[in-house]
């Protein structure tokens, strides 16, 4: 997927793309819809938050929350 406007497969990228786009947001609920945008579903768990890719929804990893 689309991370910083590059190619990757590496989570460690799309992790810091994904906390770096909540940080440029007020709620959650926004930031999750901003992912769904950029072809990432972010679905809360007690953990933190689990991302996957869109539309297969395969899992890449969870960000601790």
């Amino acid at each position: 997927m689309f991370a910083e406007n590059q190619l990757t497969e590496n989570f460690d990228d799309v992790a810091s793309f994904v906390l770096g786009e909540r940080a440029k947001v007020l709620s959650d609920t926004e930031w999750r819809f901003r992912m769904r945008g950029y072809g990432y579903n972010l679905r809360k768990t007690d953990l933190g938050y689990e991302v996957a890719r869109l539309p297969q929804m395969s899992v890449l990893g969870m960000i601790e929350a």
